[in-house]
């Protein structure tokens, strides 16, 4: 089950972080506006808000198990279809990508409490650097995978139908198990190694007490408020920062050179974080909260102050962001009683969080076109920290919804 979810994991960025390097290439062959560029980058996120509200609905009635197994399929042939040269297939496999990856985004969560009720730190820290991961290797291949043909931005946009299929070839053996169908390899596949001390292994089971609706507790809109502000955060900035480096007087590539810098940071402290957070379950994770988002929270006001000292500031955005990206997942595991009640505050959180996280960018673009500078855009971004703060420590307590 490790290898399952490490390779679902595999699939949730890289075929959408593809498309920003090869995106020229995109508008010149298909004749596409910068309007309709900004589109297909930014409705993946669209549709991570908007599908994230009826996958726990999906989980509920057909399993964990089963509703990967659709949305890895999903996910396989929207990649396919947004490669291929027939009219809108660009648009409706964007749109079928982006399904399949928020029901995965809102299942993991819930596999994770499931299958792993003691690690959901670590496990949450190795599949959020997982993703990062190939997110960093899909924007590094893209540009020699397309080479320079009209066309060659296809073949960089399909191959990711691989890791699709490694996972589908994963993930098909557990739902037969789940189902109780023969499973080819015997006892080993059967699925008792995801057998979870507070729960059954797999859907077979009921859940022991479902407990009121994230949506109607204040503790579940504190860890919603949570993962909403510190995403917002963090899509400003990876959509901004290099443009404020460049305003800084670093040229295009420093600061892009600087940005794979800030990726790799991010994956060795989701793995950190995932080990900090794990120690914490005796007294909470509300200091662990505070402490990641201030660590960002120092990097804007370095940038503000001396943006000369960059590598510590890239350093400290990387280990602050990715840290608390961490926690925010992981909180939908600690905050709650079950799997059925994690996938149900999953749904619930990254629906509101990537909604919100949709109007960063905007808002701190809007900004700097009025104020025709970034130090009014960096200081409400410094002063988003604040209510990410306080959503974190009240998150963070050691309770859960009941």
């Amino acid at each position: 089950m490790l290898v399952g979810v490490l390779a679902i994991a595999a699939n949730l960025r890289a075929a959408i972080t593809v498309v920003g390097p090869v995106a020229d290439d995109v508008a010149a062959d298909l004749d596409l506006s910068s309007t309709e560029v900004s589109l297909l980058v930014s409705l993946p996120l669209l549709c991570f808000g908007a599908f994230a509200l009826v996958a726990p609905r999906f989980l509920a009635r057909w399993g964990i198990e089963a509703t990967a197994v659709v949305a890895l399929t999903a996910l396989g042939v929207g990649i396919v279809a947004r490669s291929v040269p027939l009219p809108g297939a660009l648009w409706a496999g964007t749109v079928l990508l982006g399904a399949g990856v928020a029901t995965l985004n809102v299942a993991l969560p819930a596999l994770v409490k499931r299958d792993f009720p003691h690690r959901v730190g670590r496990l949450t820290g190795a599949y959020s650097a997982t993703q990062s991961a190939f997110a960093a290797i899909s924007t590094v291949v893209a540009v020699p995978l397309a080479g320079t043909q009209p066309e060659g931005w296809r073949i960089a946009f399909g191959v990711w139908v691989g890791t699709t299929l490694v996972a589908l070839g994963v993930m098909v053996p557990r739902w037969r198990a789940a189902r109780g169908l023969p499973v080819r390899g015997g006892a080993g596949s059967s699925g008792e190694l995801g057998r979870a001390p507070d729960g059954p292994g797999t859907e077979s089971g009921a859940p022991p007490r479902r407990g009121p609706a994230p949506w109607r507790t204040l503790l579940g809109w504190q860890v919603a408020g949570y993962m909403g502000l510190q995403s917002t955060f963090y899509y400003s900035v990876v959509t901004w920062w290099p443009s404020v480096e460049t305003g800084a007087g670093f040229t295009p590539g420093a600061a892009g050179a600087h940005q794979g810098l800030l990726q790799v940071t991010g994956i060795l402290a989701s793995l950190l974080a995932g080990r900090l957070i794990d120690r914490s379950r005796a007294r909470g994770q509300s200091g662990l909260a505070v402490a990641f988002s201030g660590v960002s929270a120092v990097a804007v006001v370095g940038e503000l102050l001396a943006p000369g000292w960059w590598p510590v500031w890239i350093v400290l955005l990387g280990m602050g962001t990715a840290a608390a990206f961490v926690t925010a997942l992981s909180l939908f595991g600690l905050r709650t009683e079950h799997h059925a009640q994690a996938g149900a505050l999953s749904g619930m959180a990254q629906a509101f969080g990537y909604g919100l996280a949709a109007l960063g960018p905007l808002v701190i673009g809007t900004l700097h076109d009025a104020t025709a500078g970034w130090t009014v855009p960096l200081v409400v971004l410094l002063a988003m920290k604040v209510p990410e703060v306080l959503a974190g420590a009240l998150a963070g307590r050691r309770r859960t919804i009941a």
